[in-house]
């Protein structure tokens, strides 16, 4: 449960990590608080939403199994582990 966490964390911190590195690229000040508008922050949050809904979407239609698939979960089976396995 804390990769799905962890990535969607990652896709909206990316345009504000991409729009410091150019500010670091440019020579400008990325601690001042001149370099951050509150139009920039609004856009890149703006910009990290859709990021997010995107990966939703195309988590909810192309990620996990296969339709009519069953998950079998892990067991013992003559005295061994058999680990979990979609059928």
């Amino acid at each position: 449960m804390i990769r799905p966490v962890l990535t969607e964390l990652a896709l909206f911190l990316s345009p504000f990590a991409v729009y410091a590195v150019y500010l670091w690229g440019t020579r400008a000040g990325v601690l001042h608080p001149e370099s951050w508008p509150l139009a920039t922050i609004m856009g890149l949050t703006l910009v990290a939403l859709v990021l997010m809904a995107g990966s939703f979407i195309v988590l909810a239609q192309w990620g996990g199994e296969p339709a009519h698939s069953t998950y079998v979960p892990a067991h013992i089976e003559n005295g061994k582990l058999v680990p979990g396995t979609t059928q």
